[in-house]
């Protein structure tokens, strides 16, 4: 947050609050201007979309960036159980195809995005998506969501872990977890989907002009480090 002197002030007399302008700089998207205590905020929302492998780090890395700049976060896995848990529409609707073994339409997931996005109100900071996209048409759709909202994704970060360590990161979760899927021959073919998917979005995010490499492989105050340093220049 800056404050900034008002052009009518001397420079030698010290601002009052009333007499600034206190800028949030929130995505590169639509502005919203609002007024609290004579001072006048103008907020633009920064809507990230966090990016990575498996054992990458994702959910770490979004709870600081939650707990420093007090985003939100919409997890897809999360947000489907919840839909799924309330009984919504949509949630039966999507329901109906896990039940079969099909993957969720990427119309289906948009719609779905779209009720949880809207639920947020006008006056938040930023939305973290995580686990969305995975693949270029689910951006081109995040994009044509977000578009008629008058938002945009401000920036795609790429958490980047060597393959070795993601093994080892997922195999120990897997120890510590009891979670079965986290065996090595389940985590190399999921790390090869996730190859064979992100590389082509990947491509398109920095076509877009929104890709960020994070290296992902280090402490957690040198990664977080980097990704403040991306949010705080958008």
């Amino acid at each position: 947050m800056r404050q900034i002197k008002l052009p009518h002030l001397p420079s030698d007399v010290e601002a009052q609050p009333s007499d600034l302008v206190t800028d949030l700089w929130y995505n590169k998207g639509k502005e919203t201007n609002i007024k609290q205590d004579n001072v006048k905020v103008k907020i633009r929302m920064k809507n990230i979309v966090i990016f990575g492998a498996p054992g990458s780090g994702k959910g770490t890395q979004s709870d600081l960036m939650i707990k420093h700049y007090g985003l939100e976060h919409i997890s897809t896995g999360d947000v489907l159980r919840n839909e799924i848990k309330k009984g919504t529409e949509l949630g039966k609707t999507a329901q109906g195809f896990i039940d079969k073994g099909n993957l969720i339409p990427d119309d289906l997931m948009v719609s779905i995005l779209a009720t949880v996005y809207d639920g947020l109100g006008r006056g938040h900071q930023g939305v973290i998506f995580d686990g969305f996209p995975r693949t270029v048409p689910q951006a081109e759709a995040l994009k044509k969501m977000l578009n008629e909202r008058g938002d945009k994704v401000a920036a795609m970060l790429e958490l980047d872990v060597p393959e070795d360590e993601l093994m080892q990161r997922l195999i120990k979760r897997g120890q510590e977890s009891g979670r079965a899927d986290d065996n090595e021959e389940t985590i190399k073919k999921r790390l090869d989907v996730y190859r064979s998917q992100t590389l082509p979005l990947i491509e398109w995010y920095k076509q877009e002009g929104l890709h960020h490499y994070i290296n992902g492989y280090g402490t957690l105050e040198r990664i977080f480090g980097d990704i403040q340093e991306v949010i705080d220049n958008l």
